[in-house]
């Protein structure tokens, strides 16, 4: 009787395939790290930092220019029809990869080792884009600071930077209002300042002869890199507090810049020219070309940074809801912007008495020479030039951030031992090592620099990695079992929009479009690719009258390739690590590694649980489990996705 007391007392054994790692001991055994990698302290510090990301210094220079240029309020037609096509459906599925296993751009592919060399791409495309990001930053503070004065240094002629062409572009007035000017023949004092004294671009013979390092500019990319690594410095714990000022400050100071210009006189003049409707462009292709590529690039598709920002997500936050967020949101900031920047615009063209066209500008020029001129029109310029470049300032860091942390993660993912507990220490190194080689871009020929970078470094090889990440997710991995993975962690599955995007339209747009020119054109019908497209449509880069000579044509072009060939390369490597012919290779390679999955064990269900420690096959795993009882919800998952592999299986027999 006593015996039978005992044993029932005993604590019951748990079955070895069941045993977590903390309950073998001290084993050898390559466990999980999600717990190590830290998350966000909240649901708002992933929701703001995606907002920051998305929301960058193209949303202000990019998007209301091209607006204007390809049909005013027209644009909207292929811009939200992009939107829906291309940028939400990529949006989620690369936050659902990142979320499902709590990995970095390197790491993820543990879902097709086949296919690593993408991440690998993904690194350099972030890598490189960083580089030169930060010396926009850079410039950014330059004027910043500049901005602390009494009068901006870019507001009169007279300066030793300032040649004889310099005229301060104030209409004069007559009694009917502004006498025109002639733009065409003289330079603006703000266009002179930004390229002689910022630049000093007339030390430069070209992009071979750089010049000497300003030190000037030098302080500032420094400044701009100890500013990004203080605030990435604890990871995703530190950041994701900083961006709730970085993240929402700027449409406080958008905001401002929007009520004072529509105040402004002859701002509705500025606001007719950015949004009155030009309907034929809708038949042009380049049109539909460049709503696309606004939506991919302004969204921040392919360079790894939303993938990494889901990956420090619970297993089960509302992802789905906050692409919505986030997406929409990032366009109706865009269209903000445009409001904001024309306003003043219009008021500029009645003050020199020319058309809206001869001042808008886009990139650089709208941000460092067009803006800072009008804000030496209006009263208190230096204080509205410092709110407006603070703004700036907050745009670019947030999308900073998430480059560092990107880069950052996907190695640390790959190295945990050795680097995770040094990740501080690395991040400095990484911030460093991105300093020396940006040292180029603060020379006199820097901007040269600074502009083949920004031609080659994210265009058609972007492209490539997110056609392939999309290919490899929904054909080789299955879009079926992509979206039982969103089932497990969401609690429901996307619907036939995502599956239809995944699996045609969005890859189909990327690598196919140009309808309604064909439609133009009956007679010579033609199909253009958006990856096709930026090739066939290739012009050497150019700044301002200068061209580049053909070998840094070549050196852009090298590099754009070079990320693309990365994906070949990986496909090498990964086959030659498996065993047996040819095709057994490829098979192996593609299929999932038996640790892909849910990081965290309490989250590994159905198929999953297979990559707990000491388990050889899921099936029998499941039966084990199922005998020693404790089915919870996670188990009846388990149950239902079980189920559906094996309809799956009987039907292909």
């Amino acid at each position: 009787m006593k015996k039978l007391q005992g044993a029932h007392l005993r604590k019951p054994v748990t079955p070895d395939l069941l045993m977590t790692p903390s309950d073998q001991g001290d084993v050898d055994l390559d466990v999980d790290f999600a717990a190590d990698r830290g998350n966000w302290t909240g649901k708002l510090d992933f929701l703001l930092s995606c907002i920051g990301y998305c929301v960058g210094l193209g949303n202000v220079w990019r998007f209301p220019y091209r607006a204007y240029t390809n049909g005013g309020g027209a644009f909207l037609v292929p811009y939200f029809l992009m939107l829906a096509i291309c940028g939400i459906p990529l949006f989620f599925l690369e936050l659902s990869l990142g979320q499902f296993s709590s990995l970095g751009p390197l790491a993820v592919w543990k879902i097709s080792p086949l296919f690593k060399g993408a991440g690998a791409a993904m690194l350099l495309i972030v890598g490189l884009v960083a580089i030169y990001y930060n010396m926009i930053i850079a410039y950014v503070l330059f004027y910043l600071f500049a901005s602390l004065t009494s009068n901006l240094p870019w507001e009169h002629c007279g300066n030793w930077w300032n040649t004889d062409l310099c005229l301060e572009h104030r209409g004069s007035k007559d009694g009917n209002g502004a006498l025109p000017l002639n733009l065409t023949s003289t330079v603006s004092p703000s266009e002179e300042y930004w390229s002689r004294y910022v630049l000093h671009i007339q030390g430069s013979q070209g992009i071979g002869s750089p010049g000497h390092i300003r030190w000037n500019l030098c302080l500032c990319l420094l400044l701009a890199w100890v500013i990004v690594y203080l605030c990435i410095l604890k990871g995703v714990k530190s950041s994701g507090k900083v961006v709730y000022f970085t993240a929402t400050f700027p449409y406080l100071i958008l905001l401002m810049l929007l009520v004072r210009g529509v105040t402004l006189p002859g701002a509705w003049k500025g606001i007719q020219f950015y949004l009155t409707p030009q309907f034929h462009h809708l038949l042009s292709s380049k049109v539909w070309i460049e709503a696309a590529l606004q939506i991919f690039y302004s969204l921040g598709v392919g360079f790894g940074g939303l993938l990494t920002f889901a990956s420090y997500n619970t297993f089960h936050q509302n992802i789905y809801r906050d692409t919505f967020i986030v997406t929409l949101g990032n366009a109706i900031t865009s269209i903000l912007a445009g409001f904001a920047i024309f306003s003043v615009l219009g008021y500029m063209s009645q003050e020199l008495g020319v058309p809206v066209d001869q001042v808008a500008k886009a990139g650089p020029g709208l941000a460092f020479v067009v803006y800072p001129q009008a804000m030496t029109m209006l009263p208190l310029s230096p204080f509205w030039s410092f709110l407006f470049f603070f703004m700036l300032l907050t745009l670019g860091l947030d999308s900073q951030f998430a480059f560092l942390e990107t880069i950052v993660t996907a190695v640390t993912d790959e190295f945990p031992y050795y680097l995770r507990p040094k990740k501080a220490v690395f991040s400095g190194l990484i911030c460093v090592a991105m300093y020396l080689m940006g040292l180029v871009l603060t020379t006199d020929g820097g901007m040269y620099w600074l502009v083949l970078l920004d031609d080659y470094s994210a265009s058609f090889g972007l492209m490539v990695v997110v056609i392939t990440t999309c290919l490899a997710v929904t054909r080789v991995y299955g879009i079926q079992r992509f979206c039982r993975d969103i089932h497990m962690m969401l609690g429901f599955k996307p619907g036939f929009y995502f599956r239809a995007c995944w699996l045609f339209l969005s890859p189909a747009t990327l690598l196919l479009w140009g309808l309604p020119e064909a439609l133009c054109d009956a007679g010579s019908p033609h199909l253009q690719a958006l990856l096709v497209y930026s090739i066939v449509k290739y012009q050497p880069s150019e700044y301002g009258s200068y061209r580049f000579p053909a070998w840094a044509e070549l050196l852009g072009i090298l590099m754009g390739l070079l990320s693309c060939l990365m994906i070949p390369a990986g496909m090498l490597v990964a086959v030659l690590r498996e065993e047996g012919s040819l095709w057994e290779r490829l098979q192996q390679a593609s299929r999932p590694t038996m640790d892909w999955g849910p990081s965290l064990e309490e989250n590994r269900t159905g198929m999953y649980v297979a990559t707990l420690a000491g388990s050889q096959s899921p099936k029998p795993l499941m039966v084990h489990m199922r005998k020693y009882g404790g089915i919870t919800s996670f188990e009846n998952t388990a149950i239902e996705v079980d189920r559906e592999i094996a309809e799956e299986e009987e039907s292909m027999m």
